[in-house]
């Protein structure tokens, strides 16, 4: 994709962008799309497939998707122990739809990505960055206090750093050029490059982390 068109790219297709270059999202669909074509050679294609024969064919199945390392309601059968492959590529990696063929620009895609909602916020961390923070409360004492007095502190921290020149919080304007350079690192394919741990972790969970941008409607501080 030329680097102009990637100002076109809504916060979705931006997470598509990195997905579609996860080599073990490449390889789980690979292996669907094998099984969904020999299912097919088997029991056709709609209207005329065969839905019952086809149900009962163990290439149709995964184990289900533990929901814990995901998110949203998993597709299961009266078992609960398998999934339909096609839900279980979307309970793996975040999404509600028929998997889409990562050699796909997210410009290209018939329809976008049906996104799940992001995983949670994880407040756990051992980073020691200027973006992760710790706080420690008291649970002997009420929350409500502590908690509105720990959301002023961060606001603070998130100004010092935006007076430092660090683009915080998070927002499409903002990370944009950040997402294309990681972006072509990846497609380079070069280990040794500065940015390439942080453009595979995009890959990985970071992905999901843009997802959480389409649900802030808060003003900056």
């Amino acid at each position: 994709m030329e680097n102009s068109l990637y100002k076109q790219l809504d916060i979705g297709q931006w997470a598509w962008e990195f997905l579609r270059r996860n080599p073990d999202y490449r390889a789980d669909y690979a292996e669907f799309s094998a099984a969904w074509q020999a299912l097919e050679a088997a029991y056709g294609a709609p209207p005329n497939r065969d839905y019952y024969r086809w149900k009962q064919d163990p290439r149709a199945f995964r184990p289900a998707w533990d929901p814990s390392l995901s998110t949203g309601a998993a597709c299961v059968t009266d078992d609960e122990d398998r999934q339909l492959i096609e839900c279980w590529m979307g309970a793996k990696w975040g999404f509600y739809q028929f998997p889409q063929n990562p050699d796909l620009s997210a410009l290209e895609l018939a329809t976008p990505v049906n996104w799940r909602p992001p995983p949670a916020f994880d407040l756990r961390s051992g980073d020691d960055s200027l973006n992760r923070q710790k706080l420690n409360f008291d649970l002997a004492l009420p929350l409500p206090a502590q908690l509105e007095a720990a959301k002023q502190w961060l606001v603070g921290e998130q100004i010092k750093l935006r007076r430092h020149g660090q683009p915080i919080p998070w927002s499409l304007e903002n990370q944009r050029d950040i997402w294309r350079q990681l972006i072509n690192v990846l497609d380079k394919g070069d280990p040794a490059h500065s940015m390439w741990d942080k453009a595979v972790a995009m890959t990985r969970q970071g992905y999901r982390k843009i997802l959480h941008l389409r649900r802030d409607k808060s003003p900056e501080p």
